[in-house]
């Protein structure tokens, strides 16, 4: 008898099957793997293992198969049958139907369930690293709690910060402590939506690592979605490939990533481009913040650099670098501790560190930015954050064509498009959300666009039509990007030049491709430390 059992599951919003017709089971101690496009069904299955109301199947059923404790009513895998409960009483067999059970049972399994979810860094901003995985921690002593925090921290590789303050670490590190205090709370079950779907491949690596220590090497069950190949390979010991909603292919993770893999098209033939002059010149550029934890912390550490007009140009390095403060820097957001920041607007250069309409304020409607952690306006459905939540004054129906246009521009189909306009972000997959936050930054056709990890939560297959629809913008738009991104891959593809950081610093600018060879150069080296 398998842990979880799903069987005939189906879930449909608004009319569209979002899951269809779905059997698999999931047994002890194994790791299942979920890949597929965004949108395909992958977040929906997990919110729905994981219990979330709206994810209630219309029709089949969700399994499990556990231990449980009469007498304290706790919950654990079925291997702790007829073993005994810390309350005293012995564990006994149980199938728990999770939607259709009582209340008590259906809380008693989802308290056993952990999740971390794509780009959600949910911690206590103002609690130091080792504060937020106490948190998670229960019924333990207080010097036990202190221990196990340790080594969950230990496990993430975020030693380094135990004692800093949450916010004032990168997303990759956030991400480390997210998944600390998801082990913390020793769960039965553990889901793993894209949890290093923002990272750079050595960050990502390390979180592989912690999962592989902390969840697998133990015997967890865990069910996991991603878009990495790498990671289906590394982890999963079964595989489904989900499309539209429908189990494609299962079995052998290699056999059905390989599936997977010969639908993913190459690239459109990048033509020579002639860029114009320069349109961004930043020249020793600093932003240090003080901590009472960590003293002067140097987060851009005099950076030059120059931006060229219609010039795609790439920000790579480690999580923790400073790429993402140099694009807020950039966009206005932060103010720089000093240095100097013009843009060229029109024949006139501006000086960005300045505020007012007259300075910083004649630049700001030019420019656009993708957040590393965007957000839509939750109240307002696709074609609302597409137009009127961002003051785009259009006429109701140029509006539409509009929307569908640059929603086409990101990777959804025409039909497919036209369909969402009247859903709202919580009935998106997590992509799905992505993509429409990037078509959101589009539809304002600005001339110089920053974009914060612009594939992280993104398939193969919708990765290349983004990099399709840059380099489209660029050549038809004379548009500008400034693109940080981890995806080695995506700045190959898409970048005119790119530049490397690290603590802080620019240590090499050149073409994508010798950037790339630098980098794999200095990992394998050991030159680039987190």
């Amino acid at each position: 008898m398998s842990f979880i059992e799903i069987r005939n599951v189906t879930k449909t919003f608004d009319g569209t099957n979002v899951l269809n017709n779905i059997n698999v089971n999931v047994d002890e101690g194994t790791v299942l793997g979920i890949l597929g496009r965004s949108g395909c069904g992958k977040s929906a299955l997990l919110n729905m293992l994981r219990g979330m109301k709206e994810y209630k199947p219309d029709k089949g059923t969700v399994i499990y198969n556990v231990a449980f404790c009469p007498k304290c009513f706790r919950v654990e895998p079925p291997s702790f049958n007829g073993k005994k409960c810390d309350c005293g009483e012995n564990f006994e067999p149980k199938s728990i139907d999770f939607w259709n059970s009582n209340r008590r049972d259906f809380a008693a399994v989802k308290k056993r369930i952990a999740i971390m979810l794509q780009r959600t860094f949910a911690l206590y901003e103002d609690d130091t690293v080792i504060d937020n995985v106490m948190k998670s921690i229960t019924g333990h002593s207080e010097e036990d709690t202190l221990q196990m925090a340790i080594e969950l921290i230990e496990q993430a590789q975020m030693t380094h910060r135990i004692t800093h303050i949450a916010r004032d670490l990168s997303g990759g590190e956030k991400q480390r402590v997210v998944l600390a205090r998801q082990m913390a709370k020793e769960p039965m079950l553990f889901l793993a939506d894209e949890p290093t779907g923002t990272l750079d491949p050595k960050t990502a690596e390390q979180i592989h690592q912690a999962i592989i220590n902390g969840i697998k090497a133990k015997g967890i069950t865990m069910v996991i979605t991603s878009h990495w190949p790498e990671v289906m390979q590394q982890l999963s010991d079964y595989a489904i490939w989900l499309d539209k909603g429908e189990i494609i292919e299962e079995g052998n993770p290699e056999t059905v990533i390989k599936s997977f893999m010969d639908k993913v098209p190459l690239p459109e033939k990048k033509v020579e481009f002639t860029v114009g002059g320069p349109i961004v010149e930043m020249k020793d550029v600093k932003k240090h913040y003080y901590s009472i934890e960590r003293g002067v912390v140097k987060a851009v550490d005099g950076v030059d650099l120059t931006v060229n007009e219609a010039e795609i140009y790439g920000v790579v390095g480690l999580s923790g670098a400073g790429k993402t403060t140099l694009s807020r820097i950039l966009y206005g957001l932060t103010d720089p501790s000093s240095g100097n920041i013009d843009v060229k607007l029109g024949e006139n250069w501006i000086d960005m560190t300045k505020k007012g309409p007259h300075a910083r304020g004649r630049v700001t409607p030019y420019l656009g930015i993708l957040h590393q952690e965007y957000s839509l306006y939750p109240h307002q459905n696709v074609l609302g954050n597409l137009s009127d939540a961002i003051s785009l004054e259009l006429p109701a129906e140029f509006a539409k064509m509009k929307a569908v246009y640059v929603l086409k521009a990101v990777g959804f189909d025409e039909e497919y498009a036209a369909r969402i306009l009247t859903k709202y972000p919580d009935e998106l997959s997590g992509g799905e959300r992505h993509r429409v936050a990037l078509a959101q930054v589009l539809i304002k056709e600005p001339k110089i666009i920053i974009l914060d990890e612009p594939t992280g939560t993104m398939d193969p297959i919708t990765r290349i039509q983004v990099t399709d629809s840059i380099i489209s913008a660029r050549d038809e738009m004379n548009q500008t990007f400034i693109i940080i991104s981890h995806d080695m891959e995506f700045v190959l593809d898409v970048c005119d030049r790119a530049s490397i950081m690290r603590g802080g610093k620019i240590l090499k600018t050149g073409l994508p491709k010798e950037i790339v060879e630098y980098l794999t150069v200095s990992e394998k080296e050991g030159m680039l430390k987190n």
